[in-house]
């Protein structure tokens, strides 16, 4: 037995997180179908969206250890050296997100937020019948694919380089421990 295959589990994904990451998949796959009608189920996706955002935003700062942002939230320079170090072979493995991956969620949450915010925008009388709001709205979905596209490659890659399944990680909530992470 390999030294991955012994190591006990620890839990690191919160219900709310798995939660809120599985149902923010299921909405955007329904507001992306709905694109072109009926109305009333994209704009409700948009919506429950919106609900899923604020929450994610309190969790951000209330939730659980690895779900605060102040776990993986890094800056610019720390994202970089993660970067340099995973394209020479030496990143570290963390049990929460690594700094790529909170930059990766910070963008997606961001994008998400410009999609819903573009999209509600255009049912005010100040953007209603907007062809500029609406060629921003679709933009702005548009990278939330792209970036959702970047997201699962970086979660396969990751997977693979550690060994570990991390998209078995966000349904069942753990992770192994082997006393190698980065803190």
């Amino acid at each position: 037995m390999t030294e991955a295959a012994t190591a006990p589990l620890v839990r690191v994904w919160d219900p709310f997180v798995r939660l809120f990451h599985w149902s923010q998949v299921a909405l955007i796959g329904a507001a992306w179908l709905t694109d072109d009608g009926p109305k009333w189920l994209h704009e409700n996706a948009g919506y429950l969206l919106a609900a899923l955002v604020a929450a994610r935003l309190v969790w951000g700062i209330v939730g659980s250890r690895h779900a605060r942002f102040s776990d993986f939230v890094r800056g610019p320079r720390a994202v970089a050296r993660y970067l340099d170090d995973l394209s020479h072979g030496r990143e570290r493995r963390h049990l929460g997100h690594n700094p790529a991956g909170g930059a990766m969620i910070v963008a997606l949450l961001t994008a998400v937020a410009a999609t819903i915010l573009t999209g509600w925008l255009q049912t005010t009388d100040m953007f209603w019948g907007s062809t500029a709001m609406e060629k921003t709205h679709e933009a702005a979905a548009i990278l939330v694919l792209v970036l959702a596209a970047i997201h699962v490659a970086g979660v396969v890659f990751e997977s693979l380089r550690h060994h570990e399944n991390l998209m078995g990680a966000m349904i069942h909530g753990r992770k192994r421990l082997d006393g190698k992470e980065a803190p």
